[in-house]
């Protein structure tokens, strides 16, 4: 008999070995204490498990199941007609056990024909993982149901961003909450699930390692909260954040420190919602792309000294130097601003690792487009977000790591004090009429909370 009571204090690899080895012993107590119809004259009887399986799905399927975390399970059969018997055998301990169980029985047919149509339901046979029975079974189940994904992924995809995209705007964004859901807020756990599913249907890299590093540290997050909590609560409320800073120890001079927890998660947020964003621009461009124009040449239109504008993004000239050019950063992020577009990702990675120190004082022409940046009002906000994911931003104004995603615990504040710094900066590029100096509303609104 399984010790449930003990699950919450493993690791998330021990609580899967554990249940998968106590799902495996009901199966096979399920399967002999169900007869089997009789086999036709001359048939010799198939084994025990064979046309039956047991597969994981969601968080057990990705051996990433909470404390306190739900049981996704399906009994895939092959026509099998004693499978409700076998179901029953099989669901009942497991309730009895006092888990939280969702559960499902299908043929292989069945399950791809769901996964077709339901995004949700696509979304979690992409984590399938044999627990018991038939392997082989279990194996065409995970093929069918990834060539499923892939095949339908023009008809899924933009329902699965729509369903990100609402729930983002009703729970907000993980990276600038005081009280985050780290699953489902936008930049959350479900952020790195998509950005997997997305790589499934080849129309994305592999999400880099970074994001997997803010994704397993979420995870931690998460285990750390329920554990504290003693419920299966994935929303980070003030009042455990202590004992979720203290079990992780990040502990500033002996105490516990909720605002280093989350600065953290914030930054793990960020990072997660960053990385989707980008994916999702590939992934609407991969698909808005018609096939005979796969490899036409892409219009390059001249935006500034060593910059064009690309299709909808701003990349490098073929005459560009980054290492020799002192204004490039400063100059394409303007530009990317002033044409409300983005900076390509390949061309931040060469800034990233090319571009050189900026000399001080800056130069006129660097310190102007600065200025040109700010100035451009709303659509420097995500621009200036791409600098700061590549480290570009922190090079500049040394000053920012220092309130970067630092958490402000005024209910008045939306926002950390870096993105309050820069959302402040948008709202004044909207008054620069209205003063003599708009440089030093523009620089000061940027500014006014640095120290």
């Amino acid at each position: 008999m399984l010790d449930t009571s003990a699950l919450p204090g493993l690791s998330r690899a021990q609580r899967g070995e554990a249940l998968d080895g106590w799902l495996s012993g009901l199966l096979a107590g399920a399967l002999a204490g169900t007869p089997r119809p009789a086999p036709r004259r001359g048939t010799p009887p198939p084994p025990g498990d064979d046309g039956i399986a047991l597969v994981a799905v969601g968080s057990l399927g990705r051996r990433e199941l909470p404390p306190y975390g739900d049981l996704d399970l399906v009994l895939v059969h092959d026509a099998r007609p004693e499978v409700a018997a076998i179901a029953d055998a099989l669901w009942y301990p497991i309730w009895d056990a006092g888990l939280r169980l969702d559960h499902s029985v299908r043929t292989v047919q069945e399950a791809v024909s769901v996964a077709a149509t339901d995004v949700k339901a696509g979304l979690g046979l992409l984590d399938v993982r044999h627990v018991a029975g038939d392997a082989q079974l279990s194996a065409t189940l995970r093929t069918a149901t990834l060539a499923s994904w892939r095949q339908n992924a023009g008809l899924l995809l933009p329902e699965l961003r729509e369903l990100r995209r609402a729930r983002g705007r009703q729970v907000g964004e993980l990276g600038f909450l005081l009280e985050p859901d780290l699953k489902e807020a936008y930049g959350g756990l479900r952020e790195g699930q998509v950005l997997r599913a997305l790589a499934a249907a080849q129309l994305a890299d592999e999400p880099p390692s970074d994001a997997g590093d803010a994704y397993t540290f979420l995870l931690d997050v998460r285990d750390a909260l329920r554990r504290s909590t003693g419920r299966p609560s994935d929303a980070l409320v003030r009042q455990s954040q202590r004992p979720v800073a203290q079990e992780l120890g990040l502990v500033t001079n002996g105490t516990p420190d909720d605002d280093v927890l989350l600065r953290q998660v914030s930054l793990a947020g960020r990072r997660l919602a960053f990385v989707a964003d980008e994916t999702w621009r590939r992934v609407d461009a991969s698909m808005g792309r018609r096939p005979r124009s796969r490899y036409r040449r892409v219009r390059r239109e001249p935006l500034a000294e060593g910059l064009v504008r690309q299709g909808d993004e701003v990349v490098l000239a073929r005459d560009a130097r980054p290492a020799a050019d002192v204004g490039l950063v400063l100059r394409g992020a303007a530009a990317a601003a002033r044409a409300d577009l983005l900076l390509s990702p390949y061309t931040l990675k060469v800034l990233a690792v090319h571009a050189p120190p900026l000399p001080e004082p800056w130069p006129p022409e660097v310190r102007w487009s600065f200025l040109r940046l700010l100035a451009s009002g709303r659509s420097a906000v995500p621009v200036l977000e791409q600098l700061d994911q590549e480290g570009l931003l922190a090079r500049m104004l040394p000053e920012w790591d220092r309130v970067r995603s630092m958490p402000q615990r005024h209910p008045w504040h939306r926002f950390t004090v870096d993105r309050h710094l820069v959302e402040a900066a948008a709202a004044a590029a909207e008054l620069t009429r209205d003063v003599d100096r708009p440089d030093l509303l523009l620089v000061g609104s940027l500014l006014h909370d640095i120290g």
